[in-house]
């Protein structure tokens, strides 16, 4: 696929794909971590480009490698304003109620197995629940746990988790524990108890599993750095609840769903 193209079309594209983001080549090379110069021949077509900096490339500017590499590849300087227009005019169709058993095991779940990994503490935790329950609706149409997610600075955080986490450390369901992973302090739950799987559906495990294979050995910085990428996170204001619906404005590498006359997988 990649060989169609060849390194001029391909930094063509990618030039095009950052102009539309108003990202500056510093700006872009700065968010991937490669130098100005190093973009700047990559976008002359006078460099290739490795599957780690596609990959990185795909995340910064929100586009599917088989999009970049697709015959139909055009880009609309004016899909953001459109699609900010449109997220502006949407209407809640479902609003989701917490059921609190149901967000009980799938926290389980997760700290289950994601037991032994010192990268997750609660702001990994947070992050994770938050693309199980929004990976899930994108899929499904239907909530997952019901938890509501607010946008906060480092990312969306569940609501009434707290005591959530109060009610199942006094039932001994979890273990608080306050530690150290590289250097800096770190708040931790251990689980005391396996996750009841007759209250999850294969569809629910499913879909957790896949955020976890792709996300539990991220640092908390890289997820909430890649949660800030997310449409529901970035078409919210600060403070404000996060609204499931906008995950059906998402574009790759977030949207895991593959809509008909648009396959972004």
């Amino acid at each position: 696929m990649v060989k169609e193209l060849s390194q001029k079309q391909i930094g063509q594209r990618i030039t095009e794909l950052r102009k539309m983001k108003g990202l500056s080549q510093e700006d872009l090379s700065k968010i991937i971590k490669i130098s100005r110069s190093s973009l700047t021949q990559i976008e002359l077509g006078n460099r290739g480009v490795d599957i780690l900096e596609m990959q990185k490339l795909s995340v910064a500017l929100e586009f599917s490698l088989d999009y970049i590499m697709s015959n139909d590849f055009i880009v609309d300087q004016n899909f953001e304003d459109k699609e900010k227009e449109e997220i502006k005019h949407e209407e809640r169709i479902s609003v989701p109620t917490l059921q609190v058993n149901k967000f009980k095991n799938v926290l389980l779940y997760i700290l289950e197995r994601c037991a032994g990994k010192p990268n997750v503490g609660e702001t990994v935790l947070y992050k994770l629940l938050y693309f199980s329950d929004f990976n899930y609706y994108e899929l499904y149409e239907e909530h997952l746990t019901g938890a509501q997610y607010r946008k906060l600075p480092y990312g969306p955080v569940p609501q009434k988790l707290d005591s959530i986490i109060g009610q199942m450390i006094e039932n001994g369901q979890v273990q608080k524990v306050k530690t150290e992973y590289h250097g800096y302090p770190q708040m931790r739950y251990l689980p005391l108890e396996k996750a009841d799987l007759t209250a999850l559906k294969a569809s629910e495990t499913e879909v957790i599993d896949r955020v976890l294979e792709q996300m539990s050995d991220w640092s908390a910085a890289m997820l909430s750095n890649y949660s800030h990428g997310d449409k529901p996170w970035k078409a919210s204001k600060e403070g404000e609840e996060i609204n499931y619906e906008l995950v059906f404005y998402r574009r790759p590498p977030y949207s895991i769903r593959v809509y008909e006359d648009d396959e972004q997988y």
